[in-house]
């Protein structure tokens, strides 16, 4: 039996490789002088001939769709790396115009009738139960600067100057619990004291002084009042966002958040000798821009 499959298989094998010589001498003959073999033989050889042609076809579709899959693979490899270069330089570009425009700001605030002042960058954040910190490098040395004096941003009060080591400083923030500022409402002209709160988990101070007469509500703004010639008049430091009244003869309790994002502070100035007489809202407005 297995003898009989071993003929089998090589009489087919045979006949396979024998096929297209038979087709080739039956093709070559003219169609007028085919004999009864050559007929056989064709009508044996053209139905594997179909069948070697389809195969042939097939593979050949195959194997170009494989190719041009190939090639749309890498195309949209090549795609999404260029999609990723691009994104990142429009990133590159939107944090570029950010710091341009803070930049810009920074120097109309520096131009401003606010007294002498040296430019810094944030280098740091310490905060701790006790401080609220934040760490300055001054772009210039400068022996000039002396604790207490005042650190301001274009978007208001930052703090003051805690301690000074060469070209750096610590800087108390304005949230800080033993900070304090006199301030008054730019809206009621009513007087406060902003002192921070010390809270850990949020920007946070709060108005004091302000009697239960005072006229007060969220979304007013406290600026400085320039009081003690220590701030220049009119610099934003918080604005309202709870209110609290009491009975008359107490004191409202007056929550406020400050109008500078300590989170995204990057720059700011020292002032080394404010210029207390001037105002500083009248020069650089604020609140008209914020709601």
């Amino acid at each position: 039996m297995t003898s009989l499959k071993r003929y089998r298989d090589a009489i087919i094998v045979v006949l396979f490789i024998a096929a297209p010589f038979f087709s080739l001498r039956s093709n070559i003959q003219r169609p007028d002088s085919l004999n009864s073999m050559d007929r056989l033989v064709l009508s044996m050889v053209t139905p594997v001939e179909s069948i070697y042609s389809q195969i042939l076809r097939g593979t050949s579709r195959l194997w170009h769709h494989y190719i041009a899959l190939v090639h749309v693979q890498r195309e949209n490899e090549q795609l999404a790396e260029e999609n990723i270069q691009l994104r990142q330089e429009v990133r590159r570009l939107q944090q570029s115009q950010v710091e341009n425009r803070e930049l810009r700001r920074l120097l109309q605030l520096q131009e401003a009738p606010i007294g002498q002042s040296v430019s810094a960058q944030v280098i740091g954040k310490d905060f701790t139960q006790f401080f609220r910190v934040t760490r300055l490098v001054l772009d210039q040395r400068s022996r000039e600067i002396r604790p207490h004096m005042p650190v301001i941003a274009p978007d208001g009060v930052v703090g003051a100057v805690l301690h000074v080591i060469n070209n750096t400083i610590d800087v108390q923030l304005a949230v800080d619990a033993a900070f304090g500022i006199d301030a008054e409402n730019e809206r009621t002209k009513t007087r406060g004291f902003i002192r921070g709160t010390g809270n850990l988990t949020r920007y946070t101070c709060k108005v004091e002084m302000v009697t239960s007469q005072d006229e007060v509500q969220a979304g007013d703004l406290f600026v400085t009042s320039g009081k003690g010639k220590w701030f220049p008049r009119g610099i934003p430091i918080a604005r309202v966002i709870d209110v609290v009244k009491r009975e008359m003869g107490r004191e409202q309790e007056v929550l406020a958040v400050p109008t500078v994002d300590f989170s995204r502070l990057d720059t700011a100035l020292i002032l080394i000798n404010p210029s207390v007489d001037e105002t500083f809202s009248d020069l650089h407005p604020y609140s008209s821009s914020r709601p």
